[in-house]
Order: structure tokens, then C-alpha cells, then sequence
């Protein structure tokens, strides 16, 4: 039997991809549906590209459908109660400064199924992340990445 990984996230990241699962469910599907019959009354189905395109959606939507189900059934909620208010870990927003010409970036570490780096919301698997977890304000951290190292010195945690 295979394990079924686990997909960290925040209360606020769960709530979001319900919501998500939930329009999936009850709106885009009768949208692709309905799609589905239009195409039809077109006649010939071997030569209807937009039955084959209303077709593919309907693929794509039950397969993220299927996909976010599996992520709820395996999702972590994100506490941070009772842990070192110093400690960069999973749900918190973490400052440092680019060593040595001291940009700051601030990011929030949450889980795959939640990230968005526009947001400011990296994945805790991403290089940035796995380098600073477990750290602690005032620490010099070298972070790698594919572009190459960089060195960071953790500035606020909160």
C-alpha cells in the first residue's frame, strides 16, 4: 500500500481549497456539462472540435477535482501554539537581509498546496524554506538554490 503524502497547510489554505472543491463541484462541472450538450447539437462528434475541447475540460476539471479531494483528505492544519516565537517554522512569516547588500524579502512558509509566491507564500519544500526552518532570528543562513547560494541573516519571525 502506498503512503499517502501529507499536504501541510493553514486553516486559511484549507478554507480556500474547499471553496475551490466546492465551485468545481457545483459550478464548473454543469458549465462543462452544459458545454458538452451545445457541442452535441452540432452534429458529427469526429469532426467537433469543441465537443473534444468541452471533453478535455471536463477531464481536467474532474482531475482536479480528484486531486484536491486527496489533498483535504491528507491535510495537516498548520498550529503554531506552543512553539519558540523565535524559530522560523511552518505558517509563520519570516524577514531576513541578503547578505552582504542587505535587500530585504519577507515570506510566509506554508505548505505545496497553498503556496503562491506572488503572495508572498513560499512552499516549506522550496530552497529558501528548507534553509531557514528550524532557524533563529539574528542567524546566518545560507540558503541554496539552482542559481547558486546566497546568504541571508533571519531578521523577524513572527
Amino acid at each position: 500500500m502506498a503512503v499517502e503524502k501529507s499536504y501541510y497547510m493553514t486553516q486559511e489554505g484549507k478554507e480556500k481549497i474547499e471553496n475551490e472543491l466546492n465551485y468545481l463541484k457545483t459550478e464548473k462541472r454543469q458549465e462543462v456539462v452544459e458545454r458538452i450538450k451545445i457541442a452535441r447539437d452540432f452534429g458529427d462528434l469526429s469532426e467537433n472540435s469543441e465537443y473534444d475541447a468541452a471533453k478535455d475540460e471536463q477531464a481536467f476539471v474532474e482531475s482536479r477535482i480528484a486531486q484536491v479531494e486527496n489533498m483535504l483528505r491528507n491535510a495537516v492544519i498548520i498550529e503554531n501554539d506552543n512553539q519558540n516565537p523565535n524559530v522560523v517554522s511552518l505558517g509563520k512569516t519570516v524577514t531576513f537581509k541578503e547578505l552582504p547588500n542587505g535587500d530585504e524579502e519577507t515570506y510566509t512558509i506554508v505548505g505545496s498546496a497553498e503556496a503562491d509566491p506572488f503572495e508572498g507564500k513560499i512552499s516549506n519544500d522550496s530552497p529558501i524554506a528548507k534553509s531557514l526552518l528550524g532557524k533563529e532570528i539574528g542567524e546566518e543562513v545560507t540558503v541554496y538554490t539552482p542559481d547558486g547560494d546566497m546568504s541571508v541573516k533571519i531578521i523577524k519571525v513572527s
